[in-house]
């Protein structure tokens, strides 16, 4: 029998969609070229300044290929009202130290926080010297872009990425001062309202809003601002947006390497480049040529059959941080529950649902609610009144500025966690659209899977309980002198053999 024709209108919606991913895809790529050029354009001492500001590491990143399918199947694992992925084997959160590690942008630091305007004229021509509607809060793109030397933006036909770049460095630098003064501080204002605005904190379409440019007034000031803990609020504000969005939302590159070290075995990732810091810098993103959305069904089948041994809870445990200065202060942030800011936003990070995250058995929790601190609104482009953050958010403030609360745990094992999260969220775990959920399948299989473990762990506890005995003998034996020897060599070699043993039968007895 021939295969059903789909309606005219869900064929449309399809293409659609495929069409808005494959826009938000360019966008993405385009702003990154666009940043990292006039980056290239600078003179030594304006790159030594965004340096100094901690903003340079993500420009010292390759250009890594966008994975929208990725995103979008991790959009869908988003729960708003708790800011948390919410996958069949529980709760994980992107935190602050994944920010610090993958991205090498601050987490410490004065939270961006301060004023929002209904209009930004006179700020903006103050600051920036750029033509501004009245009572408009958004960037005039294309006046910003050439006044950093951005005319032809553009590809060539037949031009590579790295050819691309280079051309627009070398007409950007035609426009760049050389030398420090007015006009070199009036470029660097152009630059951050462009990397903040279109890379860091990107949102839909080509906009740029000039809310953070307050932050900017005083050039010697914007090094000081936990930009990476506000970039975490603008990431979860992202994800909070409707599956329906299909567009890349932020600094893409931190989503997809915190699933290739997390998710491992989803397979989306290369690590081409080990060592090398911070880590965003080791990883490419795998070409895959089937159909998006393919991708995407085949990426939540994934998710719902992921083993659950093969999530990475402690990705960092071999890392050390060396090489990494920013790592130095941010420490104190990790492993807390805290309030994150970035303007309007104000953002939970329960990081209390993973503790497993941290080391720590997952104590069962009472699962938040929608955070009672709610904006104005979702966006900024619409007209608003004056908003001072740091009075409207004072609680918020206090709590980051205390960073928040340390995660503890006196749980010994994580049933009860599990249990509890079973009820809240049932088979809505299951995003697939073709695995229909069989519960009481599932529920067997449970419970045939522990009967297993149940019964590897008591073989393990038996060995080594022989394996302790025998070590006993061995060193009785020594300690009364005999001097006998076996194939293993003298005793003590063999002491040492069975001690190890022991210790790691110990360990795989405690991992079941």
């Amino acid at each position: 029998m021939a295969a059903a024709t789909p309606p005219e209108h869900t064929q449309k919606k399809a293409l659609t969609e495929l069409e808005c991913i494959l826009q938000g895809e360019m966008r993405t790529r385009v702003s990154w070229t666009l940043v990292l050029a006039v980056f290239l354009a600078f003179p030594p001492f304006q790159r030594e300044w965004v340096e100094e500001m901690g903003l340079g590491e993500i420009l010292r990143m390759g250009r890594m290929r966008v994975d929208p399918a990725l995103t979008q199947a991790l959009r869908s694992r988003w729960d708003t009202e708790v800011t948390a992925f919410a996958f069949p084997w529980g709760h994980m959160i992107p935190s602050l130290e994944d920010v610090s590690r993958i991205t090498g942008l601050r987490v410490y630091g004065r939270l961006v926080s301060g004023y929002t305007y209904p209009c930004y004229h006179e700020l903006a021509e103050q600051l920036l010297d750029l033509p501004v509607e009245r009572r408009s809060s958004l960037v005039p793109r294309v006046a910003l872009q050439e006044s950093l030397g951005l005319y032809e933006a553009g590809k060539n036909v037949g031009e590579s990425e790295d050819e691309y770049i280079e051309r627009l460095s070398r007409v950007s630098r035609r426009e760049l001062a050389s030398e420090p003064g007015q006009h070199a501080d009036l470029d660097l204002r152009h630059f951050l309202v462009l990397f903040l605005g279109r890379l860091l904190f990107a949102t839909r379409g080509d906009a740029v809003h000039y809310r953070f440019l307050p932050l900017l007034e005083d050039l010697g000031e914007v090094g000081g601002y936990a930009w990476g803990a506000a970039f975490l609020a603008h990431q979860f504000d992202g994800l909070s947006a409707s599956e329906r969005q299909t567009s890349t939302s932020g600094f893409y590159p931190f989503l997809q390497v915190w699933a290739y070290l997390h998710l491992s075995a989803l397979g989306r990732g290369d690590l081409t480049r080990p060592g090398l810091v911070p880590i965003a810098r080791r990883w490419d993103s795998r070409q895959d040529t089937r159909h998006l959305a393919d991708q995407l069904e085949r990426l939540q089948e994934a998710t719902d059959s992921y083993p659950y041994l093969d999530v990475v809870w402690q990705p960092y445990l071999g890392e050390s941080d060396e090489g990494q200065p920013w790592l130095a202060q941010a420490h104190p942030y990790f492993g807390r529950s805290v309030r994150l800011h970035a303007l309007n936003l104000v953002l939970p990070l329960n990081l209390f649902l993973t503790q497993r995250s941290l080391g720590l058995r997952q104590s069962v929790v009472e699962f938040p609610v929608r955070d009672p601190f709610r904006r104005p609104g979702r966006s900024f482009r619409g007209l608003h009144d004056m908003t001072d953050w740091r009075e409207r958010a004072q609680e918020q403030i206090e709590n980051w500025e205390r960073k928040g609360k340390a995660v503890k745990s006196d749980a010994t094992t994580d049933d009860a966690y599990l249990q509890a999260y079973a009820l809240k969220y049932g088979g809505k775990v299951y995003k697939s659209s073709r695995h229909q959920v069989d519960v009481t399948g599932e529920i067997a299989s449970l419970r045939a899977l522990l009967h297993s473990v149940v019964q590897d762990r008591e073989a393990a506890q038996r060995q080594t309980t022989e394996l302790r005995r025998e070590f006993e003998r061995v060193r009785g034996a020594r300690a009364g002198g005999s001097s006998s020897r076996s194939v293993w060599g003298s005793p003590s070699l063999l002491e040492a053999r069975l001690a190890g043993a022991v210790l790691r039968s110990e360990e795989a007895q405690r991992h079941l």
